[in-house]
């Protein structure tokens, strides 16, 4: 005999109280089986979206660092331009640091347009100066409370006195636009 005939032997054989349990039982098992294949789907799907929103994350991370310095230089550049003085110049700025050379000629040039912004530039030129007020000039200017742009710089160590440099510098202050003063 075949196993299917030999189960519907076993099945007939059965009282009908019997038959009426193991039926419950099978509908218990289909049903268990079609809720457990449903949420296996589910989970399947919320693991493909949580994949996918781990792929998201992991781009946007680097973006958020980006957009936190930029925002930082931002926030920067704009405390820079709250402290700036109607009557500040390149010129009055070297003169603050009170670094000074045996001589300081400074010629006013003229300055950019950016957007925004208005470039008030001078070439700056301070001779006789040594190597330490040099770099300590340079830091003043970068790190000072002012919006100041080193465009360009040169150093020339001195051949009368080789402890001695001159010092040759191209600077732009930004300041506000007419339009965009606040």
């Amino acid at each position: 005999m075949r196993p299917l005939e030999i189960m519907r032997e076993l099945w007939q054989d059965l009282d009908s109280r019997t038959r009426l349990w193991l039926g419950y039982i099978m509908i218990a098992l289909l049903a268990a089986a079609v809720g457990w294949s449903a949420l296996s789907a589910k989970v399947q799907a919320l693991e493909k979206k949580r994949a996918a929103r781990e792929a998201v994350l992991k781009d946007l991370l680097p973006l958020k660092m980006t957009y936190q310095a930029a925002r930082q230089s931002s926030d920067q550049l704009n405390s820079r331009l709250a402290s700036l003085r109607p009557d500040d110049s390149p010129a009055k700025i070297i003169e603050e640091t009170g670094i000074k050379g045996k001589s300081v000629k400074i010629v006013p040039l003229k300055g950019e347009e950016r957007i925004g912004f208005t470039e008030d530039a001078a070439d700056i030129r301070i001779e006789g100066l040594t190597l330490n007020e040099a770099v300590n000039l340079l830091y003043r200017l970068e790190k000072g409370n002012r919006p100041l742009v080193v465009k360009k710089s040169n150093v020339r160590v001195r051949f009368d006195d080789p402890s001695r440099c001159d010092l040759s510098l191209v600077l732009a202050l930004l300041k506000p636009a007419p339009g965009q003063a606040k």
